[in-house]
């Protein structure tokens, strides 16, 4: 058996999230095309004669910023290393970065023997909006809109990712305040409902507003710490899922900004 270590190309990258699928992780349905966008160079896959064993993302915003995700062996293959030489891959291709993960509770303490500390954690919120007949419609998000309020919810510069993360099916909506956006989220089609990724807003009363333009089954990773938006969305009929831990090796960006309501995708943070 000889295993190779290798870059994967779009058709490989939807083959990683369709094993998401399968893991329950329920990964959108055009996740392949902005993840791909965000670095080409940032995913890795073990292949044994020529079948992909294991694979990860790696994504590398900038000199400064990375982030890992996607970190799966298939169920076949496990037990033999795979999983490890794509992490080897991964941490070798960031190098000298700050790292950023989300982690399940099994894994924390495995990450922490390799360096990442936890900074907070987010809790998976599931809920079915019913369409609200008086709400305002409210209007489509472009990169050009919201890139200054990304920019203060998010380490680095994405413009490559948001550009298609923007894009259908996806749905951003955006609100402003005189002309200045005040909030906005993206409504991203998954296996099982939708999930709202990025949500940032300047208060949570700007966020409910956008809240209250959505419907539909609908699934939000929320920044434990934002007490008073968790009480708004069980109030609204969400129930808490799953926990992960954001976790950091390497000087940490400030732990998540009071503008983030929403974690963006917990596979590219």
């Amino acid at each position: 058996m000889k295993r190779v270590i290798a870059n994967l190309d779009p058709a490989e990258v939807q083959r990683l999230l369709d094993w998401a699928g399968q893991e329950g992780w329920n990964p959108g349905l055009s996740d392949a095309s902005a993840f791909y966008a965000a670095d080409p160079k940032g995913f890795f896959g073990a292949f044994v004669d020529g079948i992909m064993v294991a694979g990860i993302s790696a994504v590398a915003y900038d000199a400064s910023f990375g982030f890992i995700g996607l970190f799966i062996c298939h169920r076949d293959w496990r037990g033999q290393g795979h999983g490890k030489a794509v992490w080897d891959a991964a941490m070798n291709y960031l190098g000298e970065r700050t790292i950023g993960l989300d982690g399940v509770p099994e894994q924390v303490a495995n990450y922490a023997k390799t360096g990442f500390t936890p900074a907070y954690e987010s809790m998976r919120m599931s809920g079915n909006l019913r369409a609200k007949q008086n709400a305002a419609a409210l209007p489509t998000a472009r990169f050009e809109d919201i890139a200054a309020l990304d920019a203060k919810g998010f380490p680095v510069s994405r413009q490559g990712f948001l550009q298609h993360w923007l894009t259908s099916p996806n749905q951003g909506v955006l609100l402003r305040e005189v002309d200045t956006v005040i909030a906005f989220a993206v409504v991203r089609p998954c296996r099982d409902g939708a999930k709202i990724g990025p949500l940032f807003a300047r208060d949570v009363q700007a966020a409910e507003t956008i809240l209250a333009s959505l419907s539909g089954p609908l699934h939000i990773d929320v920044p434990a710490l934002q007490a008073d938006w968790l009480q708004i969305l069980a109030r609204q009929g969400f129930t808490p899922g799953f926990r992960t831990t954001r976790m950091y090796r390497g000087t940490p960006p400030a732990s998540a900004p009071d503008i983030v309501l929403g974690v963006t995708s917990l596979e590219l943070g």
